[in-house]
């Protein structure tokens, strides 16, 4: 700090030298003007010496940012000529803007990146992404004074080579103009006579041109990947949806009310993961596991016992029947009914315009990839001897497991853990970090962990898998617990790993759709790929893998490649929540506090207990708790969080609410029903009007109150 002090001192120093000693006297158009003989005189017979001083006067005050910069780039034309003066000054001004972002870079953007971090991170990732782009623009354009940019650039961590390099080449335009001036000086009358209207005009449209080449590079080559393949004269289809998941469902669902001619194929089964290996499966079986839990707490609710006889068989049943339930919803004869040709097959993707399936060749104008994802199963050592569960198998067994080790903390981990202990398995969960559910708040792994361990469940953090074994007959995993290592006897094991998205084996890699480094579809802020007519929705692309976010996109793909280039729609990823089903049920809606704190807002935390709510009170479910994030001193709703019974209802009024900018002054204000759990959230609302009231004003009221006493 103190070095940055002495070198904030020397600087001002330096200035103050130049203004108090009126050094701008020197650098001025006239004064350039009256000496250019004798200066192109002292050139001639010094020249080495006349560059290093000039070169070194140019660069100081390029650097400290002194008025001068558009003299000096003249008097470059005016005594060294054309080619000598654009060199020099070029290299001059590279150097001086370079040495001037640099000082305030060291001066101030660790302070800026701290203090504005939410902003400055938003910043940076455009400075990553198009950084060089609008340097280069606002190099072009004088709109954009240097000394501004140079402190602008300053606070963000672009490159210092690169910094100079995209400077030098973007002020190259306006030096050679300048210096050329300069080399007719005894024609100009001032300074205006070079910069008129017409020319900071060209400049403008000059620095704008960088931003306008790269869409229409862009632009080009998604044109590009379409002009390999033969547009057909007519097509067959408005759009084709690969995947009948809740991204393609919605898709199809959306394309045949707007009129539009529409073909839905999938390979396996209608609905996709979420209907017959996810969401209602899941929620099915975390139902029963629950009614059977309730029975076991059957003294909190007054009862002596209560016993429940049960055959894990027909509890499995009980889940396909929910899924044959649901079937109906998204089965081809209601998708049919809704005008919408289903085809069930695989699809291939021949060309931007033609599909393959069942050996049938469709044309069409847009294709929407919704193909979804599958359990992610890493090549641990042994996997394929212990012939390891996952979400999407699991549904097959009809035996509880004994023992069994689930691999991986997260959701999806988390949920079947304890829905397996509820049933009476000795559950183990491996979580190679240090605590479960890791993309929420401490305080909200530290009370599922302390739920689970409540339960019976082994919880192991901080235990990285490192092989299986099939040791006659019993499962057995090998984990690093540094120091240590473990072995875990089982009878079954579920890997919960995550997801991988499926963006293979129907026609993308032929193409050369581009994939992300964690292999998922990329897409454009309108779910274009790198084809302007194919779209992708839902976990092939995310950048959430969620149902109702797939649905949410789909409006977005349907939408825009309908009616594309008259109208289309950025993606809106604002407001998007999730709810885990664990018990007690974890919901969420934007950021947390841990994200907050690592964003650097400005922010407070309000909190309701759920433990005084009188409906949870009653049900026997006081547990838990409604945390809300808002700016310091405002009622603005940036993210809740919520754990307890009914978590993933509750939330849905914060959803709103921020979605449509009510703050918890609305909230405190609706009339909520008692008794009920959404009390919760008005009791939260009331817990910040609380703490911000206005003191002094009640001060005076309480006087008032007193008088009339």
């Amino acid at each position: 700090m103190i070095k940055k002090i002495i070198f904030l001192l020397l600087i001002t120093a330096v200035v103050a030298t130049y203004y108090i000693l009126d050094l701008g006297q020197y650098v001025n158009f006239e004064y350039l003007k009256s000496k250019q003989s004798a200066l192109n005189g002292y050139y001639l017979a010094n020249k080495v010496k006349t560059i290093s001083i000039y070169s070194g006067v140019y660069i100081i005050m390029a650097m400290l940012s002194l008025p001068g910069a558009t003299i000096m780039t003249i008097a470059g034309g005016a005594i060294f000529g054309l080619i000598p003066g654009i060199i020099l000054v070029s290299v001059s001004s590279t150097l001086g803007a370079t040495m001037a972002m640099m000082n305030c870079r060291y001066l101030f953007r660790n302070a800026f990146q701290e203090r504005l971090k939410p902003i400055m991170n938003k910043v940076n990732h455009g400075v990553e992404k198009d950084g060089a782009v609008f340097l280069f623009m606002s190099r072009l354009s004088p709109v954009f004074p240097f000394f501004l940019v140079n402190a602008a650039f300053a606070k963000t961590y672009i490159g210092a080579g690169t910094y100079a390099f995209v400077s030098q080449i973007g002020m190259l335009p306006g030096t050679a103009v300048f210096v050329n001036a300069g080399t007719q000086i005894s024609k100009l009358e001032s300074v205006g006579d070079i910069l008129s209207l017409n020319m900071i005009l060209a400049f403008a449209l000059l620095g704008v041109f960088p931003l306008i080449s790269k869409k229409i590079v862009e632009h080009l080559k998604r044109r590009k990947n379409m002009i390999k393949s033969k547009k057909p004269k007519n097509y067959d289809y408005n759009m084709i949806v690969i995947g009948a998941g809740a991204g393609g469902l919605v898709s199809s669902y959306i394309a045949s009310a707007v009129k539009a001619k529409v073909a839905l194929i999938e390979k396996h089964k209608m609905g996709g993961d979420c209907l017959n290996t996810g969401c209602v499966p899941s929620k099915a079986i975390i139902r029963s596991a629950k009614m059977l839990h309730y029975a076991e707490r059957a003294k909190d609710w007054g009862f002596d016992s209560a016993e429940i006889k049960y055959d894990f068989a027909k509890v499995m049943d009980r889940v396909q029947n929910v899924i044959k339930k649901i079937e109906p919803h998204d089965s081809v004869e209601r998708y049919s009914d809704l005008g919408v040709n289903v085809y069930e097959g695989e699809a291939k993707i021949l060309d931007p315009y033609r599909v393959e399936v069942n050996g049938e060749i469709l044309t069409t104008k847009n294709i929407v990839v919704a193909t979804g994802a599958r359990p992610l199963v890493p090549p641990i050592p042994g996997i394929e001897d212990v012939q390891a569960l996952t979400s999407d198998t699991l549904w097959n067994i009809r035996e509880l497991p004994k023992r069994l080790v689930v691999v991986g903390g997260g959701p999806i981990g988390c949920e079947l853990a304890q829905t397996f202990a509820r049933f009476g398995s000795e559950v183990t969960i491996l979580e190679g970090m240090n605590r479960l559910l890791l993309k929420e708040d401490i305080e909200v792994s530290d009370a599922v962990r302390t739920k689970f361990e409540a339960e019976g469940i082994t919880v192991l953090t901080g235990h990285m898998v490192e092989g299986f074994k099939n040791d006659d007959g019993a499962k057995v995993v090998h984990c690093d617990c540094k120091p240590k290592k473990l072995n875990i006897e089982c009878d079954e094991i579920i890997m919960a790993l995550g997801r991988k998205a499926n963006v293979t084996g129907f026609g993308l890699e032929e193409l050369g759709v581009e994939i992300r480094k964690n292999g998922t579809i990329e897409v454009d802020d309108f779910l274009r790929t790198n084809y302007p007519n194919i779209y992708a929705v839902g976990d092939v692309t995310g950048p959430y893998q969620f149902t109702h976010f797939a649905a949410h996109q789909a409006w977005y793909a349907a939408v825009n490649s309908l009616f594309s280039p008259f109208k289309k729609f950025k993606t809106d990823y604002r407001v998007i929540p999730w709810t885990t089903f664990t018990d007690p049920e974890v919901a969420r809606v934007e950021i947390n506090e841990q994200e907050a704190i690592d964003e650097g807002i400005d922010f407070e935390v309000t909190r309701y207990g759920l433990d005084d709510l009188d409906r949870a009170i009653a049900d026997g479910e006081d547990s838990g708790f409604v945390k809300v994030i808002t700016p310091k001193g405002k009622d603005k709703i940036l993210g809740a969080t919520i754990v307890g019974s009914h978590a993933g209802d509750l939330l849905t009024e914060f959803v709103l609410a921020m979605k449509h900018g009510l703050g918890l002054n609305k909230i405190l204000g609706t009339i909520h029903a008692y008794p009920t759990m959404s009390e919760a959230n008005k009791y939260l609302a009331g817990n910040w009007k609380k703490a911000h009231a206005p003191e002094e004003l009640l001060n005076w009221v309480e006087k008032f109150h007193t008088w009339r006493r």
